[in-house]
């Protein structure tokens, strides 16, 4: 297992107990289909919010959330249309977030940008 696969997952399980400590209930982890993949999809309040992790030790080269791009947000949103089709959940409220979660040794950071793109 690479470093750069490690640190990913810590990150996520580290979104994942953010989350949940937030009283988000967790749906579905690292949900894959045709379209690509979300490391989180959760609920809260009557919306289904949609996660993207990034995770960093540092922020020399930009906040992770920079990583998340026009074509990464299209694959987020096509991967989020085939949960929801495959859910039938239908006239739901949604939310895209990105959980930025900075490893810095035992400093950890973690930043919750919700409603990010639409």
């Amino acid at each position: 297992m690479s470093d750069f696969y490690k640190i990913g997952n810590y990150g996520e399980n580290i979104a994942v107990q953010y989350l949940e400590n937030r009283d988000y209930n967790i749906l579905a982890r690292n949900f894959k289909c045709a379209q690509g993949e979300i490391d989180i999809i959760a609920s809260k309040n009557n919306e289904i919010i949609f996660c993207e992790v990034k995770t960093r030790s540092n922020t020399k080269f930009g906040s992770p959330s920079e990583a998340v791009d026009a074509n990464k947000q299209k694959h987020i949103w096509n991967v989020a249309e085939y949960y929801l089709y495959k859910n039938n959940l239908i006239n739901t409220f949604v939310r895209f977030d990105v959980l930025e979660v900075v490893v810095n040794g035992s400093e950890i950071s973690i930043n919750q940008i919700k409603n990010i793109f639409s």
